[in-house]
């Protein structure tokens, strides 16, 4: 096995999930590349959480903030919950004004894999969305036009490939989308609303939307959509920034070109052949070579950073209590999952490691790694105990390599081995050696995750 199929499958991991251990990249480099990111595109294939079991130990509906990250460390599924994350962003909904966004989450799960059509669909029919955006308001005679600009600006087509007549007809079309009353919240904590069609309230009227002219419907408006370029290349750029490199914030996008437009040409090729199906897509991507080349090329976001930390360390395999103590770690961070501060999703990139926020993940990186008796880091000793005894070199290489592997700039591989040098070879000879060993272990590992480079995917 070649330590650079591992450090490639590595790659996949932590763009198409949330990281993996040693020993399942191990698994899973035995097995091909190609062969993993199909089962990767086809989370079908293998069992979902047990949910009856997270929510007799977490007591609410599965489906939290703190049950997600659960979801995002456990799950079988990586890339279904990895492709949740991205439409949140791009879809972004907040549960401070919308009470459904855990069915929507739901709903990014069953689809998020499929064409646009059927995602903009759904989406359009979300009670979450239909209320976050006022299209319960939305009315025959009085139409609401924010969840018609939205859909063209932020979902699909991106600022300068529409009108506002466009934006006026689509609002029209989308006439009598609305929700129906849930039964009051309190004091069950069961209200809900349901998706309802009001024929009385649609404007039957013709309308004309980029260029077509009809009695459209919110379907046929999402199907004028899905077929435009415009709409198939600022999807394109949203995958890429998502799971490839960071681009500029969506809103320099009309100014600013894409970082690699080759890149993004092929993935909008992908989108085309396919009809818009992100499962296309996504494969194209993975199988690039411009993917393959793009390693720590995205700074990871909160939740990322702390489910790949979770996962590293290997606590939280079954719904223990204290995985409540990582939904708040993540908006300390910056992300408050389910609640995005605005319709344009968080800022990204380098933008999530400004200010207070590195602090805070470093703080967490450290305290996670910190504990010798957690699995993940016993595992990581026991590797190192295999091998030793190591000279200063061959530590700091090994600790880098399980813990990630882990590419890191000279002078921060310095500063590593000035650290392994003042305590020596690393042996575990005695039990007194094996205690002072394990302890440098972690130090050394905590160092490795305080570092720039590990805030990068």
């Amino acid at each position: 096995m070649q330590e650079s199929d591992i450090a490639l499958i590595a790659h996949l991991m932590r763009r198409a999930g949330f990281g993996a251990t040693r020993s399942e990249l191990e698994a899973l480099s035995s097995t091909g590349y190609e062969a993993v990111v199909e089962d990767l595109l086809h989370p079908e294939r293998f069992p979902d959480i047990e949910e009856d079991i997270a929510e007799r130990y977490f007591g609410i509906r599965f489906g939290s903030k703190s049950q997600w990250i659960y979801r995002m460390v456990n799950s079988r599924r990586p890339l279904e919950e990895k492709t949740a994350l991205f439409w949140h962003h791009v879809f972004a909904t907040a549960n401070t004004k919308a009470s459904q966004v855990t069915d929507q989450i739901d709903m990014f799960r069953r689809n998020g894999l499929s064409n646009l059509r059927a995602i903009l669909t759904d989406l359009s029919r979300d009670p979450a969305m239909v209320f976050w955006l006022d299209n319960n308001e939305n009315v025959k005679g009085q139409p609401n036009e924010n969840y018609g600009r939205e859909l063209l600006e932020l979902f699909s087509m991106g600022v300068g490939n529409y009108s506002e007549h466009d934006i006026k007809n689509a609002a029209l079309a989308f006439t009598g989308w609305t929700i129906t009353q849930p039964i009051p919240e309190y004091p069950t904590n069961q209200g809900r609303s349901e998706f309802v069609y009001l024929e009385d309230q649609h404007d039957d009227g013709h309308k004309t939307f980029l260029g077509h002219g009809g009695n459209f419907d919110g379907e046929q408006i999402i199907d004028i959509i899905v077929r435009q370029e415009a709409t198939a290349r600022f999807i394109a750029r949203h995958l890429y920034n998502f799971f490839v490199a960071d681009e500029p914030q969506v809103s320099a996008w009309q100014l600013e070109p894409p970082r690699d437009q080759a890149a993004v040409d092929a993935l909008v090729r992908a989108y085309l052949e396919s009809d818009g199906e992100v499962r296309s897509m996504l494969r194209a991507l993975f199988n690039s070579d411009f993917f393959k080349e793009a390693r720590f090329q995205r700074v990871k976001s909160p939740a990322e950073l702390v489910a790949g930390v979770v996962r590293l360390v290997g606590t939280h395999r079954f719904p223990d209590p204290g995985i409540g103590s990582y939904s708040a770690a993540t908006m300390a961070m910056g992300q408050e999952l389910m609640n995005p501060p605005t319709v344009e999703g968080w800022h990204t990139g380098r933008e999530w490691i400004d200010g207070g926020a590195m602090t805070e993940r470093i703080n967490f990186a450290v305290n996670e790694v910190g504990d010798a008796a957690k699995p993940g880091v016993a595992a990581i000793i026991d590797r190192l105990e295999e091998a030793s005894p190591l000279p200063p070199e061959e530590f700091v290489d090994r600790c880098l390599d399980l813990a990630g592997p882990l590419e890191v700039e000279d002078v921060t591989r310095s500063a590593l081995l000035e650290f392994a040098d003042s305590g020596g070879p690393l042996r575990f000879g005695t039990e007194s050696e094996r205690s002072e060993s394990a302890d440098r272990a972690v130090r050394m590992l905590q160092l490795i995750v305080s570092t720039g480079e590990f805030q990068f995917a």
